[in-house]
């Protein structure tokens, strides 16, 4: 069987390197060009461009994968049975969709018809979902609505992040692929229709959604902190205490990225949502609308990461100190 794998991000990786150690006749990644990264702004090259020049696979990195010259001239003349996508960041056009004898399948971080779009597993984990999952699918001209091939759950632990999940998720749809062409293979893929009724929409995510906003639950924030790992990432500001001469007295406030925390029971205090009612060695204990929130590991503006606790010495920060 002649494949053509499409992916760019992460979670393609997985599935890539399964299908490489395959006995798969696989003809060429497509995936995104290079991009500019970091503070130097250096053209880096997508994680599943590394693999495949590893493994000495042809690589192509259309701007468009739309292009009809490239259509016509690359894809088309390979002949492909199968396209595989996997977290590849463009939509694919009709031309593309219909190439394949198979045709073109998706393998989708959620459990469809639930988290359509592209940020499924942070809104999972921001809306304190309990399990997700993987779906393969075969594509159609939609965003991710067509007929289901195989799909199973996995559950959501209350310490996954955005990262750690899509790892896990990636993990697990190497293993579905590889069913998935097994049963390509005896031309035996089942189809299911997605009840189109039942559909949500996991939209892109914005730097504004990284704010916290403590009038929140301690969950509902503790939620927001691992869904958005790492980026945009979720942050508040805090109080930054200067000295001249004996005294200390409050300057401007100084953005703060959280980066891990858990919900914890502790005693309730009659201060607003957003102070501080505990410095531990465990870290920063924080009041919610509902519930406190242990802070553990955080990274001041321009600083690097550091341990609550580190932080609050550094900072001179007492209990009774908001973050806004």
């Amino acid at each position: 069987m002649r494949v053509i794998f499409m992916g760019t991000d992460k979670f393609a990786v997985s599935p890539l390197r399964a299908i490489i150690n395959s006995n798969i006749d696989l003809l060429c990644i497509i995936t995104q060009p290079d991009r500019p990264r970091g503070r130097g702004l250096k053209d880096v090259p997508p994680p599943l461009k590394e693999l495949a020049l590893i493994k000495g696979l042809a690589v192509f990195q259309p701007e468009k994968v739309r292009d009809k010259g490239f259509v016509q001239e690359v894809l088309k003349k390979m002949e492909p049975d199968l396209i595989i996508v996997a977290a590849y960041g463009q939509i694919l056009p009709k031309s593309i969709l219909d190439l394949p004898r198979i045709g073109c399948i998706n393998l989708h971080p959620s459990l469809l018809p639930k988290y359509r779009g592209a940020a499924p597993i942070q809104r999972a984990i921001i809306n304190g979902e309990k399990e997700t999952g993987v779906t393969v699918m075969f594509m159609d001209e939609g965003e991710d609505t067509g007929d289901i091939i195989l799909q199973e759950n996995m559950p959501i632990e209350i310490v996954d992040t955005s990262e750690t999940l899509s790892q896990k998720l990636s993990d697990f749809a190497a293993q579905l692929i590889l069913k998935t062409l097994e049963l390509a293979k005896k031309d035996k893929l089942p189809r299911q229709h997605q009840d189109h009724t039942k559909a949500t929409h996991a939209q892109k995510l914005t730097k504004e959604e990284g704010l916290i906003a403590w009038e929140k639950t301690a969950f509902e924030i503790h939620n927001l902190i691992r869904g958005t790992i790492p980026w945009p990432g979720a942050y508040t500001s805090f109080p930054v205490y200067l000295q001249a001469g004996s005294l200390w007295y409050k300057n401007e406030n100084i953005q703060l990225k959280i980066w891990e925390s858990l919900p914890i029971e502790y005693t309730k205090s009659q201060l607003a949502p957003g102070a501080i009612v505990g410095i531990q060695d465990k870290g920063i204990i924080v009041d919610t609308g509902s519930g406190s929130l242990l802070i553990r590991i955080v990274q001041p503006a321009n600083k690097s990461k550091m341990s609550a606790r580190d932080f609050a010495n550094g900072y001179r920060l007492k209990i009774g100190d908001k973050f806004q």
